[in-house]
């Protein structure tokens, strides 16, 4: 098992989990985040610090493509160990469905 984020980080962003995570597995895109799956420890500390509910467990089912995605982004964006902030209209993109099609960014964020 692994986690990863999904859908509902996209223009929401918070990244309380970055705070919280012991092996700095996450990395950052112009509007979202990633977990990489081969430096995540699975310990689950960032799962309930996400304020969109973004994180989940890769067992769930319907999670493969997240999971992909996660991995092959980890690999290109920058590594992001401190938090930075969320976006100022974040909490107007919490719980928006569907955001991938449409605002999905492959661009690198500035990491830290």
């Amino acid at each position: 098992m692994t986690f990863v984020v999904t859908d509902n980080c996209i223009k929401c962003k918070y990244m309380d989990c970055v705070e919280v995570c012991p092996v700095d597995c996450f990395y950052e895109g112009e509007n979202m985040l990633v977990i990489d799956p081969e430096v995540c420890i699975d310990c689950g500390v960032c799962e309930p610090e996400c304020p969109a509910e973004a994180i989940k467990p890769d067992t769930e089912p319907g999670l493969e493509n997240w999971l992909s995605l996660n991995a092959e982004y980890a690999k290109s964006w920058p590594n992001i160990t401190q938090k930075g902030e969320a976006p100022a209209d974040a909490k107007e993109w919490d719980g928006v469905e569907n955001k991938y099609d449409k605002y999905f960014s492959k661009k690198p964020g500035s990491g830290s």
